[in-house]
């Protein structure tokens, strides 16, 4: 039996996290995602877990990293700048392969932008924020109840896959309240990271023939090994050896590109006779959601394609869709950012419009029909 709660987005973020066995969050307050720290410093301690406040978004990535290196699921929250500031420790946690979670709750920007005003501007920053080739995993929550199962899922891929996972809401699903009930902690299911006690100093990150991920090395529990953000051998010590550096980033890359029916999630809504799909994701896919019923009820065949694993894209998914719709909607807060990923994999196979918000506004249900009964491309 769980419990049922009205609970705020950010909120089940926290409840969920600590479900998963996070026992270290380390974060700087930023609207919208400051409940997520509050949470976090009020629940932590019951658990004999820890809650540190950093003096930035920096140096909280760094914390995590080293907390998780030493045995610790951890985790980091933060919003817009401090997004962008945590991407240099974003790189180096992909580079060593130490498993994390950062969750982003988007707001209006750039820079300081309107800080309390949802927005989903960070789509292309998640995967391509921190320089260089590197693996990324991205998932996007769009209701309470998914943020509290997600974060879950979020810790499991990043034990599993030795890896940061970004976790990306945004303004509306963050603040948003909806009852939901929190299942009973000792039915969740838990991935621990598995730790290979026999591992030698020399042996830190030697992958198993036929694997692509390292086994993890007990850091701190009587072994001593080196971690660095530099090109490095089996030892994790630096090389600049062509061949092992190509083989090293080939193989991040390979190990989310070789497990993507593993990690890809997405959900798909009347789109078995659709017409027209609208691509929407977290706080957008409730206003396309009621759009697309009243479109119905209008006798328009509309559908919904949701990714909720932003990056990797559910590609093979949605180009099967585009097989058999005549047009696509891409209903996103920003400009157009995951719109050129659509055209992309639509490849002219169906028309792709857009309907998107820049001004720190909310999209609302009228507009996304308007679009779905005969208008297109609306920017605003």
């Amino acid at each position: 039996m769980g419990k049922t709660v009205l609970m705020q987005g950010n909120e089940a973020c926290v409840e969920g996290a600590i479900a998963a066995g996070m026992r270290l969050f380390a974060g700087y307050p930023i609207t919208p995602s400051t409940e997520v720290a509050e949470q976090s410093a009020l629940l932590l301690p019951l658990v004999g877990g820890t809650f540190i406040q950093m003096e930035d978004e920096i140096s909280s990535m760094a914390v995590v990293i080293g907390a998780s290196a030493a045995g610790v699921k951890s985790m980091t929250a933060t919003s817009g700048p401090g997004f962008s500031l945590k991407q240099e420790n974003l790189g180096y946690a992909a580079l060593a392969e130490i498993p994390c979670v950062v969750v982003n709750v988007q707001r209006s920007g750039p820079s300081t932008g309107i800080p309390t005003a949802p927005a989903q501007g960070d789509v292309m920053q998640s995967r391509w924020g921190t320089h260089g080739d590197h693996p990324a995993i991205v998932l996007s929550p769009s209701s309470v109840r998914e943020t509290y199962d997600l974060i879950i899922h979020a810790f499991h891929l990043s034990e599993k896959y030795r890896t940061p996972v970004i976790f990306l809401m945004d303004e509306i699903i963050g603040h948003l309240r909806e009852g939901i009930t929190i299942p009973d902690p000792e039915s969740v299911s838990i991935e621990d990271r598995y730790v290979n006690a026999g591992l030698s100093h020399q042996e830190a990150y030697a992958v198993p023939e036929g694997k692509l991920i390292p086994e993890m090395a007990p850091f701190g529990q009587g072994l001593r090994y080196n971690i660095t953000g530099l090109f490095h051998d089996d030892s994790g010590f630096p090389t600049d050896n062509p061949k092992l550096s190509e083989a090293l980033v080939s193989r991040l890359l390979r190990k989310i590109e070789a497990n993507q029916d593993d990690i890809l999630q997405w959900e798909e809504s009347g789109l078995e006779d659709a017409q027209v799909a609208v691509v929407c994701y977290g706080g957008t896919a409730g206003i396309a959601a009621s759009a697309v019923e009243d479109a119905r009820a209008m006798g328009v065949k509309a559908g919904i394609f949701r990714p909720i694993t932003i990056w990797p894209f559910p590609e093979e998914a949605l180009r099967d869709v585009s097989k058999k719709v005549d047009r696509i909607l891409v209903a996103e807060h920003n400009a157009g950012q995951l719109l050129l990923e659509v055209e992309r994999i639509a490849a002219g196979r169906c028309a792709v419009d857009f309907i998107g918000r820049i001004n720190g506004s909310v999209i609302e249900p009228d507009e996304i029909l308007s679009c779905l009964t005969g208008e297109t491309r609306k920017e605003g």
